[in-house]
């Protein structure tokens, strides 16, 4: 049904994109998008950037970049600096990178889009798909959860086999 789809993948971090990529390359024709303006400070934004080219080089995807738009984030989230993690302000900032990753499918012709963010322990896949099917307009939203079936396992195993960086945070730095 989906082989040979085009498929925008929305990449949070190299790590999470490695729990993803084999479960997406062999179906679809995968592009990788960074598009992460809650990444601070400036130098943490650039070196997992770089850690996700690495990946893209490795599987041989293509790799586009959204504008690093720091003061639009901090703007949208203005007044929930202390929530916690998956609290408000997450929220907020997932639903701006979904939205970024579906205006971005629509307008390049892709036939689906999904985001790594579901892999993390720490984000709660059900409501980034209710955002995902929300914010869909031509290219469909691809439901997942892909923390299921050792996701963040496989995602640990693969930093340590390509020596990619792994973060100990999210990227907002607003705690």
């Amino acid at each position: 049904m989906y082989r040979g789809k085009k498929l925008l993948l929305h990449c949070c971090c190299a790590p999470c994109t490695l729990g993803v990529i084999d479960r997406v390359a062999g179906v679809f024709d995968v592009t990788l998008m960074w598009y992460n303006p809650n990444i601070m400070p400036k130098t943490e934004y650039d070196r997992r950037l770089v850690e996700l080219k690495k990946v893209a080089s490795i599987y041989g995807v293509p790799l586009v970049e959204g504008q690093n738009d720091n003061a639009a984030f901090l703007d949208a989230v203005r007044g929930l600096e202390h929530e916690r993690e998956g609290g408000a302000r997450c929220i907020l900032c997932i639903e701006k990178r979904i939205a970024a990753a579906a205006e971005y499918a629509d307008a390049n012709g892709f036939d689906l889009f999904a985001t790594t963010l579901t892999v993390s322990p720490h984000k709660n896949a059900e409501l980034i798909n209710v955002s995902g099917e929300r914010l869909a307009k031509r290219a469909l939203w691809l439901h997942s959860d892909f923390k299921k079936k050792e996701g963040f396992k496989i995602s640990g195993i693969l930093c340590e086999k390509y020596g990619i960086y792994r973060q100990n945070y999210c990227g907002c730095r607003l705690q």
